[in-house]
């Protein structure tokens, strides 16, 4: 491969690369403010977010894997520490002894509604640093684009 191949880019080369260093700053300052508020990692705020939202606020620890893009071993150890911190506990099938379920538990609940208020207004304050509403509107439909309609919404649980 010559040099001159490894040295140009295209356009959709450097939006790629532009979307990957925004999000890795944005994850950057979020994690920190999240984890310095709450004691939560974004990681963390996804799990007990997916949990909340799921019915009986449970689900198959392969199911949450999925979700949250983690391997069945990282979602192992995410959720050991969530079980530590008494954040979620683990539940098991009666029809399926195989099967164990992540389960949100009360004190869980609670520190997620705490963090998502917070959480979502440094959310709104990054992005209205940087966009107007209709860019943000505007961002949201290509980004929609780009992950084929995929996007959830982000609500604070109630």
């Amino acid at each position: 491969m010559s040099s001159q191949v490894l040295s140009e880019q295209t356009s959709h080369v450097s939006a790629f690369v532009a979307l990957l260093r925004a999000h890795a700053a944005a994850t950057r300052r979020l994690n920190v403010q999240l984890l310095a508020d709450h004691g939560l990692t974004l990681s963390d705020f996804e799990v007990l977010l997916r949990l909340a939202r799921a019915s009986d606020m449970r689900m198959r620890r392969v199911d949450l894997a999925e979700q949250v893009f983690l391997t069945a071993s990282g979602v192992t150890r995410l959720l050991d520490g969530l079980e530590r911190s008494g954040l979620v506990e683990r539940g098991s099938c009666s029809t399926d002894r195989r099967v164990v379920y992540a389960v949100l538990t009360q004190s869980g609940l609670d520190r997620l509604q705490g963090a998502a208020a917070s959480h979502f207004a440094q959310i709104e304050e990054l992005f209205g640093e940087h966009f107007d509403a209709g860019e943000v509107d505007e961002l949201t439909a290509l980004l929609d684009r780009l992950g084929e309609g995929t996007t959830e919404e982000c609500a604070p649980p109630s």
